[in-house]
């Protein structure tokens, strides 16, 4: 596949976007995962930390120990040696979420607001499966893409306040995974009992760019037994590892 070179904008004195393109799609995704793998091989480049967004990488380097036209130079060339096809494999990670009632209350409003039964968003919601572009808003916060645009649906008027952890949301045609309470204006069609951010675990957010985002309807048994499973520590987390042809 042919891309078009990145596009390097000066953001400040000590950090450097790299935009991929203008819209948010898989292959452009595919092209930047490729890159923070690419950059993960050249720690002499003295990159602080890097930050991928749905078509960009934000880039953050001390002027002290680097140059900006000089690492511009570099990342230029590390591009051209990107591979033209995407990563073979791929992370599908299955969500247990509970659909509607006091866990979705929102799920009445989008399946009316779509001239659907909320059997019907429930159906059409859990039958994607999921690109998970970037992380973000709040530690682990999932962003989605590839949500069907029969229930696409604006964000509220007025945002929550308080949305508890684990909440499915959906906001215009993305939808999305609330990782710990936090205020938001998604409407809320469902909530997962796993959990998503741990502060304290070795690796804190569980989900990552690039996984495929499965969810599987569940019902409120399954969710108690499976919350007080995750408390105990005991829950096993549904992930499959598949060959792909290019990401979807």
């Amino acid at each position: 596949m042919l891309y078009n070179p990145a596009r390097f904008l000066p953001a400040g004195d000590s950090s450097l976007i790299m935009e991929f393109g203008d819209r948010i799609d898989p292959n452009i995704h595919e092209r930047i995962r490729s890159m923070l793998r690419a950059l993960e091989k050249h720690p002499e480049l003295k990159i602080e930390e890097v930050l991928p967004t749905y078509r960009s990488l934000h880039l953050f380097y001390s002027p002290l120990l680097t140059d900006m036209e000089e690492l511009t130079a570099r990342l230029k060339e590390i591009e051209k040696e990107l591979p033209s096809e995407p990563s073979s494999d791929k992370r599908i990670v299955e969500i247990p979420t509970l659909y509607g009632g006091e866990y979705g209350p929102d799920l009445l409003f989008v399946a009316k607001s779509n001239h659907l039964t909320p059997e019907e968003v429930i159906e059409i919601h859990h039958k994607t499966d999921y690109l998970l572009y970037m992380l973000g808003f709040t530690p682990g916060f999932s962003y989605l893409g590839g949500m069907n645009e029969r229930i696409a649906t604006p964000r509220l008027t007025k945002p929550r306040t308080i949305i508890p952890a684990g909440s499915v949301g959906i906001a215009g045609s993305q939808t999305g995974i609330y990782p710990i309470d936090s205020p938001g204006g998604w409407q809320l069609i469902g909530r997962t009992p796993i959990t998503l951010y741990d502060p304290h675990a070795e690796t804190p957010v569980f989900l990552k760019p690039g996984d495929i985002v499965r969810f599987v309807p569940i019902t409120k048994e399954d969710y108690l037994r499976i919350q007080q499973e995750v408390k105990a520590g005991i829950y096993s987390y549904h992930i499959l590892v598949e060959e792909v042809q290019s990401a979807k």
